[in-house]
């Protein structure tokens, strides 16, 4: 049961990193995207997948019960 616990605040704390990579990821390629002087489809692309990947991750925290602590 100790090991059971552990091995879940492990990967509670992984979650919470690729959380915080995504997001960082997220708001670099916001930023490019606004200064950017003409439209490409890759860098919205790119935009829409971390964005998407970083809400798939605060889904599965707030189904896990991973608050800001």
């Amino acid at each position: 049961m100790f090991k059971r616990r552990n091995l879940k605040r492990e990967y509670d704390q992984q979650l919470r990193t690729l959380m915080n990579e995504t997001r960082d990821e997220w708001e670099q390629a916001k930023f490019i995207e606004n200064h950017l002087d003409d439209y490409e489809q890759e860098v919205y692309v790119r935009r829409k997948i971390t964005e998407s990947l970083h809400f798939y991750l605060y889904r599965e925290a707030k189904e896990r019960g991973i608050g800001k602590d």
